[in-house]
């Protein structure tokens, strides 16, 4: 029996601005610990997607396809940050049955692109033909895969430099792009303010990269750990945001632990026992 995949984000995302759909966006959070545990975890959570990462934590292959596995029973949408754009990669992460992916330090329209030609089939594109082989049209058992492949993907490349700001609307206007996320971290970075995120110079690069992706017709994400710069990029237009990590989670939660339970010595150490 022909077996039907999960809607992409795109999808999800078009729900959203639907005339009459509750209109609002969508709230996600990292999953940073390579663990399917933890992703299973996050996916049940009730928030409304999940960012798989392979640039900043420990994720191959074989631990990616585990946390896919781990979400799939949950109404989350997972997406994948691949470490770089890359084709080889890129195919290999589809090839796993991730259907939204997102690729990071896109500068350019030339970069974003790569990434569309990465993620379809000739002639359109460049990604390799394996499909009997993968997850991704398990194993063949979905109809017509190759031929709508492009309705089962979506792609989301990530502007993080001062000169990705500058290129947002010709980076969201490049076929295939289903939307733009903005990263505040690098950003800051890039504009010699390094882990100022909430610098009100980045706050104003991110506000442009926002109007330059709304104006070009696709949606805008962003990144924002603090619960007030989140909630004042929601009301910028952000139509997806991300708002926490598991690995952040862990570590303040056990850090207000040893606050609460274990004394310190004057010095501010923690007294042994």
């Amino acid at each position: 029996m022909p077996l039907r995949l999960s809607p992409t984000f795109r999808d999800a995302l078009a729900v959203r601005g639907e005339a009459g759909a509750a209109s609002r966006p969508l709230a996600g959070m990292w999953v940073c610990s390579g663990s399917a545990l933890v992703a299973e975890i996050c996916a049940g959570s009730g928030l409304d997607w999940v960012l798989i990462d392979m640039e900043h934590s420990p994720n191959g292959l074989e631990s990616v396809l585990a946390q896919l596995q781990a979400v799939a029973p949950y109404p989350v949408t997972p997406v994948v940050r691949v470490p770089i754009n890359d084709g080889v990669t890129i195919k290999q992460v589809l090839d796993l049955g991730a259907q939204n992916l997102l690729v990071p330090m896109v500068s350019s329209a030339e970069e974003a692109r790569a990434a569309v030609e990465a993620v379809r089939y000739p002639p359109r594109g460049r990604r390799g033909v394996g499909s009997a082989l993968a997850r991704s049209a398990r194993w063949n058992r979905v109809d017509d895969y190759l031929r709508e492949a492009d309705a089962h993907v979506s792609l989301f490349v990530q502007i993080e430099t001062a000169q990705g700001v500058d290129a947002a609307a010709e980076i969201a206007a490049v076929d295939g792009i289903d939307g733009v996320f903005v990263g505040p971290s690098d950003l800051s970075a890039s504009m010699g303010l390094l882990g100022q995120q909430s610098h009100p110079d980045v706050v104003a690069a991110v506000h442009r990269a926002f109007e330059a992706v709304r104006s070009a017709g696709k949606p805008v994400g962003v990144n924002a750990f603090d619960p007030a710069v989140a909630r004042s990029y929601l009301e910028a237009g952000a139509s997806f945001v991300l708002v926490g990590a598991d690995v952040a989670l862990l570590a303040r939660g056990s850090e207000a632990l040893a606050d609460a339970f274990v004394p310190t010595t004057g010095e501010g150490e923690r007294a042994s026992y």
